[in-house]
């Protein structure tokens, strides 16, 4: 919850792939209080069936910048294994070689205090998108 001096952060993820939540992909927040000030690594989660990533960390006053780290690499290859097992008659589904361009997606994005930034990630083996939402 933010304050009148400091800012807010919440995230969740949809896997278009699937068209369903990317349930345990962990989350880390960093915040810097300017634009060449040093990174400070804030803590982070997973998100959860759903999703959401409901328990980050609260932003320290004098917050400017904020980057949320997604590990979505772990996330695509369970999610593959998955896929696999479950369609074992199906090979060419099974061994088409890497499944994840972006291993990783790191957003960062500017703040204001007294404002919450509700950052939704819309993900695919092969591509992103990202908005601030409500």
């Amino acid at each position: 919850m933010s304050t009148s001096t400091t800012a807010s952060v919440s995230t969740h993820i949809l896997d278009t792939s699937v068209g369903r939540p990317a349930e345990g992909v962990a989350v880390q927040l960093s915040a810097r209080s300017g634009g060449t000030g040093d990174w400070q690594a804030l803590g982070g989660s997973a998100t959860d069936a759903d999703g959401r990533c409901k328990d980050l960390p609260a932003l320290p006053e004098g917050t400017a910048h904020v980057r949320l780290d997604f590990a979505v690499e772990p996330y695509f290859e369970k999610s593959a294994n998955q896929r696999a097992d479950a369609q074992q008659d199906a090979p060419a589904n099974r061994d088409s070689g890497a499944g994840v361009f972006f291993p990783e997606v790191a957003i960062t994005f500017a703040v204001v205090p007294g404002e919450h930034y509700h950052v939704p990630l819309l993900l695919n083996p092969f591509g992103y998108s990202v908005y601030r939402g409500s």
